[in-house]
């Protein structure tokens, strides 16, 4: 089975969208020859073992796509494609010329029809609707959701194709040890810092509580001038360090310094760091504008209705919870993960979902 991905960029800056791509790879490679098509981009992340097609996108390059599309994919031959992301008029084009080629298309939003996205500069998903995205979604064989909650959103915009869910997942190969030891009295964010995020109440709810003796650790990237706005608001506050982004080991070993990771996120399709997190140990705080009722349910971290006052309350409660507590909570997740959420379970589903569209 020979499956091409379709992304509009893999650079380092691109968040979960990005790592979903690199951890998909990783999971299907062994299984099924997978070719990523995606956008030239400064600093690409690099995906051992996988064939990968970079394309000049852009305003200039448009016109001219749709024929480099076409022939890429009659030279690779895929049995499906699979579009990652939507907005982009690259991601449409491609579906286009392979449907055109009679291939089979699953298209993945990955929370990119969430009503805080659809809210955000809604004039342009409007224009971008009405010229090639509505139609594109209509016309895809599959639409593939990484929870019930994305589904209800994708729904509730009218659109009634076939769809799956199958959630995100996280590569517990990868941490080479769990987290053992508790007490550090360190919250850390550890995302793409945008506003969708949330960051600004997170600061608010900060400065009005006593956080004598604990620190925040802000992780991420973003774009510069609003990462500036958000270290001038928190001059005052001596216990807050933005500390930049995190790959690799780094990554890890930076969840696993903390006694609880925060995201206080508008919205998120799924949230790939919060697996990231209980993965290693760490218990997390995160929003009902995310699918993670687990952590409820498993007794793992605090979901929560996204507001200062909210973010006060469960900061202070955290502050004042046993270290044995944080412990039990550490091994919660790692259960949870590794019996929803693993790599194998997951890409073992994706796998059977393709070999039952292409029977």
């Amino acid at each position: 089975m020979k499956v091409i991905h379709f992304i509009a960029g893999i650079d380092t800056t691109g968040g979960g969208t990005t790592e979903y791509m690199r951890l998909l790879s990783n999971a299907l490679k062994a299984e099924i020859e997978l070719v990523i098509a995606t956008g030239v981009s400064p600093n690409p992340i690099k995906i051992d073992g996988i064939k990968v097609t970079f394309f000049k996108f852009g305003l200039k390059h448009l016109p001219f796509l749709r024929k480099q599309f076409t022939a890429f994919i009659q030279q690779e031959k895929p049995d499906l494609v699979h579009i990652n992301g939507i907005w982009s008029p690259e991601n449409a084009i491609f579906q286009a010329a392979a449907q055109k080629l009679g291939i089979k298309v699953i298209l993945s939003p990955h929370g990119m029809l969430e009503p805080w996205i659809m809210n955000n500069n809604p004039w342009k998903k409007k224009l971008a609707m009405a010229l090639y995205q509505r139609k594109a979604i209509q016309n895809a064989d599959y639409l593939h959701a990484t929870a019930a909650m994305e589904e209800k959103s994708i729904k509730y915009l009218g659109f009634s194709n076939t769809l799956f869910i199958i959630p995100n997942f996280v590569d517990t190969s990868e941490i080479k040890d769990v987290k053992v030891e508790y007490g550090s009295k360190k919250i850390i964010f550890m995302s793409r810092i945008h506003p969708k995020k949330g960051i600004e109440l997170l600061l608010e709810a900060w400065k009005t509580v006593d956080t004598s003796e604990w620190s925040l650790e802000i992780a991420g990237n973003g774009d510069q001038s609003y990462i500036d706005d958000l270290k001038k608001s928190s001059n005052d506050l001596d216990n807050v360090y933005f500390v930049g982004p995190k790959y690799g080991e780094k990554k890890w070993d930076f969840i696993k310094s903390a006694d609880v990771m925060v995201l206080p996120t508008h919205s998120e399709n799924f949230g790939i760091v919060v697996a990231e997190a209980l993965a290693a140990g760490v218990p997390v705080l995160t929003t009902k504008g995310t699918p993670w009722q687990d952590l409820e349910s498993y007794n793992c971290g605090w979901w929560i209705d996204l507001n200062i006052n909210n973010i006060k309350e469960n900061l202070t409660l955290i502050f004042n919870i046993p270290v044995v507590t944080l412990q039990e909570m550490g091994k919660n997740g790692r259960e949870l993960i590794d019996e929803k959420y693993s790599l194998q379970t997951v890409g073992a589903n994706l796998l059977h979902k393709y070999e039952c569209i292409l029977k």
